[in-house]
C-alpha cells in the first residue's frame, strides 16, 4: 500500500509545468467561435456550421473578418439552432470580449487563440411548429376576459370582489345607442344656465383685486385710467399748494402722511412745481403717501378719529373713500379692519400710480424694500396688473432719463393691450 501511494506522489510530480504560449497555428481566419444558448442547450453530438454573410468594400478591403457578420447555424431531430441577429449585435456593442485558450493536459501547455472574440447568442425554433400559422395577438377584450376568467377560477376573494365591481360599473356602448338623442337633449338642456367663455372672462376681470382698467385701451396711459384710481373729486380736493412754499426737501418731506418711503421721497426730491406735469406727478406722489400711511394704520383695527390725524394732510373725503373701498366695519363694531383682499387691493392701487410717475417701468426692489414684502411678492402683484417683469433696453432707458447703472435692475413693465398672467393648471396626481 505504502509503495503505491510513492509511486502516485512521483507520477505527480513528474507532471510537466504549466506555461502559456500565443497559438501560431494557422486556423483560418475565423477560428474557434463562442456560443451562448439563452434557452435550450443542444447535445453535444449536435454539428454546428459557420457561414459569413457578404462582406461590404471596406471589409474587402481590411481583409479582416468581423465576428457580427457571421451566421453559426445548428440542428437536431427536434430543433434548430441559428444566431440571433439583434442580441449577437447587442453583445458586440457591449464592448465584452472573451479570448479561448486551449489546454494539453499532457504538455501542460495553454495555446491562447491571438484575436479575441464576442458571442454568438443563439436561438431556437422547434421544427414541429414551424409548419403551424402565427396567431395573432389577443385583443384588448379577449385579453381582459381570460384575466377574469383566471381571476374568478383562482383568484383570492378580494379579486373576485374586485372583478365583480368591474362586471357592475361596465357601460353597455350598444344599450346606450338608442337613448343617446335623450341624453344628449338633457345636457343641453342643463347647459342653458352655465355662462360661456365671455361671460366667464368678464365675470373673471370683475373680480381681480385692481383698479377698474380698459382691455381695449392701446396706449399703456389708458389701461387704468387716473379717475379710476382716484376719483374725480378727491383729485380736485388734494392741494399741494404747500409744496409750492417749501424752501427745501425737508419741509417737503414732512409734508407727507408717510415720510419713510424713499421711493417717494427720491421722486419727490426730482420733481419741482414749474410744469403742469410735475405738478400732476406730485399730486400722485401725495395720494401714494397717504395710501401707504393707511396701509401702515390698516395693520390694527382702525380708529376713525385717530385716521383723520394721521391723514390730516389730505383731504376728509379722502380718508373716507379709504375706508370705504379698502377697509371692512365688523357687524357692532366702531373700528374699520382691513383684510387680506382688500389690502391686496390697495397694493394695486399704489402700483398703479406707481407705473404713472415711473413712464410705466417702475422698479420693484425699491418699493419691495419701502413695503417690507419680498421682491417676489411685488413682482407677483405687478404681474396680476398684466406687468411683464424685465430689464430695459438701452433705447428704453434712453427714453425714460436713466442711467446706465439702472441697466441691470428688474422692472415692471406695462404695456398695451393689456395681458394678463394666465391660471396656473395643476398637475394631475398619479
Amino acid at each position: 500500500m505504502s509503495a503505491a501511494v510513492v509511486n502516485k506522489k512521483r507520477k505527480r510530480d513528474s507532471s510537466p509545468e504549466p506555461r502559456f504560449v500565443v497559438s501560431t497555428s494557422s486556423l483560418g481566419k475565423t477560428g474557434p467561435l463562442l456560443v451562448s444558448y439563452p434557452a435550450v442547450s443542444p447535445p453535444q453530438s449536435t454539428h454546428f456550421k459557420c457561414y459569413a454573410r457578404k462582406k461590404s468594400k471596406t471589409e474587402a478591403e481590411d481583409g479582416k473578418e468581423d465576428q457580427r457578420n457571421l451566421l453559426v447555424v445548428g440542428e437536431t431531430k427536434a430543433v434548430e439552432f441559428t444566431t440571433n441577429d439583434e442580441e449577437t449585435q447587442k453583445a458586440a456593442d457591449s464592448g465584452c470580449r472573451y479570448l479561448i485558450a486551449v489546454h494539453n493536459k499532457r504538455t501542460g501547455e495553454t495555446s491562447l487563440i491571438p484575436s479575441s472574440k464576442s458571442p454568438q447568442i443563439l436561438s431556437h425554433t422547434v421544427k414541429a411548429l414551424k409548419s403551424l400559422p402565427v396567431s395573432a395577438a389577443p385583443s384588448k377584450l379577449q385579453y381582459l376576459a381570460a384575466k377574469n376568467a383566471l381571476g374568478e377560477t383562482f383568484g383570492t376573494k378580494k379579486q373576485k370582489a374586485s372583478i365583480r365591481a368591474q362586471e357592475r360599473n361596465r357601460i353597455d356602448v350598444s344599450a346606450m345607442e338608442g337613448v343617446m338623442n335623450y341624453v344628449m337633449d338633457s345636457i343641453d338642456k342643463g347647459a342653458e344656465g352655465l355662462m360661456t367663455a365671455e361671460e366667464t372672462k368678464e365675470a373673471a376681470d370683475s373680480n381681480r383685486l385692481i383698479p377698474p382698467f380698459s382691455a381695449e385701451a392701446t396706449d399703456p396711459a389708458d389701461i387704468y385710467p387716473l379717475h379710476s384710481i382716484i376719483p374725480e373729486a378727491e383729485w380736485k380736493a388734494l392741494s399741494i399748494a404747500p409744496f409750492d412754499a417749501a424752501s427745501d426737501m425737508k419741509q417737503k418731506k414732512a409734508m407727507l402722511p408717510y415720510q419713510r418711503s424713499s421711493w417717494v421721497n427720491e421722486h419727490l426730491k426730482n420733481l419741482d412745481t414749474s410744469t403742469s406735469k410735475n405738478k400732476k406727478n406730485i399730486k400722485i406722489l401725495l395720494y401714494i403717501s397717504a395710501l401707504l400711511a393707511f396701509r401702515q394704520a390698516g395693520f390694527k383695527p382702525i380708529d376713525k378719529e385717530k385716521l383723520y390725524e394721521r391723514l390730516s394732510a389730505v383731504p376728509s373725503i379722502t380718508v373716507d373713500s379709504f375706508l370705504n373701498r379698502f377697509a371692512e366695519q365688523p357687524r357692532g363694531q366702531t373700528s374699520f379692519q382691513m383684510t387680506t383682499a382688500t389690502g391686496t387691493n390697495l397694493l394695486t392701487h399704489i402700483f398703479a400710480l406707481c407705473l404713472k410717475v415711473d413712464g410705466f417701468a417702475t422698479n420693484t426692489k425699491v418699493i419691495a424694500h419701502d413695503l417690507s414684502m419680498p421682491v417676489t411678492q411685488v413682482n407677483d402683484l405687478f404681474k396680476s396688473l398684466g406687468c411683464k417683469i424685465t430689464k430695459l433696453s438701452d433705447k428704453e432707458r434712453a427714453q425714460l432719463g436713466l442711467a446706465a447703472s439702472a441697466a441691470e435692475d428688474k422692472r415692471a413693465v406695462l404695456t398695451a393691450p393689456v395681458e394678463f398672467p394666465k391660471p396656473r393648471l395643476r398637475k394631475k396626481n398619479k
